[in-house]
Parts: C-alpha cells; sequence; structure tokens
C-alpha cells in the first residue's frame, strides 16, 4: 500500500471515531407524535351475517364501510345465505354461532325484511359481553333466552351512521356496518343513542318440542345446509324422556306421515341411501339419509308437524 493512502486510513479513524463516539452521547430527540408509526390498536372481531347472498356486491360494500371505520377489524362470515326474509332461521345461526366467538366479538346481522320502516336499529350487549348490532325484530330471541341481555341502545347518532344521506332501503351498509364498526374500535357505545327497554325488545314466538302422556310434539324448523337433513326443534334431552336408546327403531310421523328410523350415532351407521334420526352437532334431533337428502326424497319442508310415540 503507497504511504499517501495508509495516512489517509489513519486520519479518517482518528479523526471520525472521536465524533462518532460524541454523536453517540447525544440526548435521544423525541419523535413528534405525528410522525410515529401508528400503534395498531386491538380491535374486536365482527361476526356478520345476512340473507344478502353473495351475487351481487352487497356484501362487500358493506365490508368495506366497516374497514373503513375500523381499518383492519376482522370479519367473520357467519352465513351471507341465510333463507331471505326467515327471522326464526337468523335468530337460530346467530344463537348458533354466537358461542364460538370471543366474549367482546361483535355481530352484524341483517335480516330485515321490514327495512325503512318504524322498526328500530338498535345495539344490544349480552351478558357475555358481546354486542348485537341488528334490526328489532325478534332475531335477538334465542341469545336473549340463553345469554340474557344487559342493555340496549337505539342507533340514532349520525356519527355512528354513513352519513346524513341515509337510504331507506339498505341499513345493512348505512346504519349496522358502520355502528358495528364504531364498536369494534371501541367506542362508547352508549353514544350511539337513547337507551332501550330490555323488556321493550321484539321476540319470536318461539317453541321447544314438548312431551305428554300420547308421547312428543315438535316441528321440523330447517334443513341442514344443502344436504337435506331435516332440523327440528326437539332437543336431544326432550327425546331422551321418550326412551329409545341407540340402535332402537323410532316411528316418527312427519307432516301426517310415519317413518320408521333407526336412531344411531352417524350417517355411515346406515347404509347409503337409507334413512336414520340422530342427534346433530347442535344437540337437536334430526332426520336424515345417508348420502341423500331427506327433505328432497320425502318432499317436506318447514314447518311440519313431527309426532312421536313413547318406547313402549
Amino acid at each position: 500500500m503507497r504511504p499517501v493512502y495508509r495516512f489517509r486510513r489513519y486520519f479518517l479513524v482518528l479523526v471520525l471515531l472521536p465524533l462518532f463516539g460524541y454523536l453517540h452521547q447525544l440526548p435521544a430527540q423525541e419523535v413528534p407524535s405525528h410522525q410515529k408509526p401508528s400503534q395498531t390498536e386491538t380491535l374486536r372481531t365482527i361476526g356478520f351475517m345476512t340473507d344478502f347472498d353473495v351475487k351481487d356486491d352487497a356484501v362487500g360494500i358493506c365490508k368495506a364501510v366497516m374497514n373503513g371505520v375500523a381499518p383492519g377489524v376482522q370479519v367473520i362470515d357467519i352465513t351471507h345465505q341465510a333463507t331471505p326474509y326467515d327471522i326464526a332461521e337468523g335468530a337460530r345461526f346467530l344463537a348458533g354461532s354466537a358461542p364460538y366467538f370471543s366474549k367482546d366479538a361483535v355481530f352484524v346481522v341483517v335480516i330485515d325484511p321490514t327495512v325503512g320502516s318504524t322498526r328500530r336499529a338498535i345495539i344490544a350487549r349480552s351478558k357475555t359481553g358481546q354486542f348485537f348490532v341488528l334490526p328489532d325484530n325478534g332475531l335477538l330471541t334465542l341469545v336473549q333466552d340463553r345469554d340474557g341481555i344487559e342493555g340496549a341502545r337505539q342507533i340514532t347518532n349520525p356519527e355512528w351512521m354513513i352519513g346524513a344521506k341515509t337510504s331507506s332501503t339498505f341499513h345493512g351498509r348505512d346504519i349496522f356496518s358502520p355502528a358495528g364498526a364504531h364498536l369494534a374500535r371501541g367506542d362508547d357505545w352508549t353514544t350511539a343513542g337513547p337507551p332501550v327497554d330490555v323488556a321493550s325488545l321484539v321476540r319470536l314466538d318461539l317453541h321447544t318440542a314438548t312431551v305428554d302422556d300420547t308421547g312428543l310434539h315438535g316441528e321440523v324448523i330447517g334443513t341442514d345446509g344443502p344436504f337435506g337433513n331435516l332440523v327440528l326443534n326437539v332437543p336431544g334431552e326432550t327425546f331422551a324422556k321418550l326412551g329409545y336408546k341407540l340402535g332402537d327403531t323410532v316411528p316418527v310421523q312427519v307432516g301426517g306421515q310415519t317413518y320408521q328410523l333407526p336412531f344411531v350415532k352417524t350417517f355411515s351407521d346406515v347404509a347409503v341411501g337409507k334413512p336414520l334420526a340422530y342427534i346433530d352437532s347442535r344437540g337437536r334431533l334430526s332426520l336424515g339419509i345417508n348420502q341423500r337428502s331427506f327433505a328432497e326424497i320425502y318432499k317436506i319442508q318447514a314447518p311440519a308437524a313431527v309426532v312421536i310415540a313413547k318406547k313402549p
């Protein structure tokens, strides 16, 4: 190495090292708050359910509104293919899914056949801590029966809505989605509007099967997704009162027609194409056909009366 380059290298080391040490000892400068990286706040999860289907842009628009109010919010789709206008089915799906969400989750539910009418748009808080943003039309019935409702508010504050020009036919976009997102980001729900007397909430007239001296009296309340299994309003513990055990043949009368069905644990306990009675994943008595549709083959739709005699 030439002497001149060696000298330059040593000179730089001698000059710069002390300078680096001096800079290292300087006090740290506070970064202005508006220049700091934004801290991601903890957002409540939103469970979203409608009867909108997914054939058009309605669901996507609602999610965009939610994300606009609470950027990064997690939205879990419960279903958007609830039977149109079927509030009772929506109440069943809501009550069935809520226990699998966190205790502070927010539910935005839009099955709203009287949208734009005098029915109230509300926020309700269950005694488990979950929030429900929905029309006051009975969707809360089963949640209220199981979990209890500790308070409710009518959504009237424009700041909790999409804006001044609220549509009379798309409250899912204009009221329920933004209100749900405000809750998800932790806004004070008491500012959404005036309190609602919990006793005044609309309730559905839903019935559970009963057992008397003649046997069990129930009803078909729906089908299990695309499979055509019949969902009954018969809790497993109610059916157990009849005395049947696994392996027994149960005479089930549905819509006036009696079917002799083996009571088994699961579909594969009978041959393909054969019917069965079983306790479904929600703990209810259900009727099905292994790899076939009970509803389609026997032409049964909800509602239909169900009668089961006690075991001899």
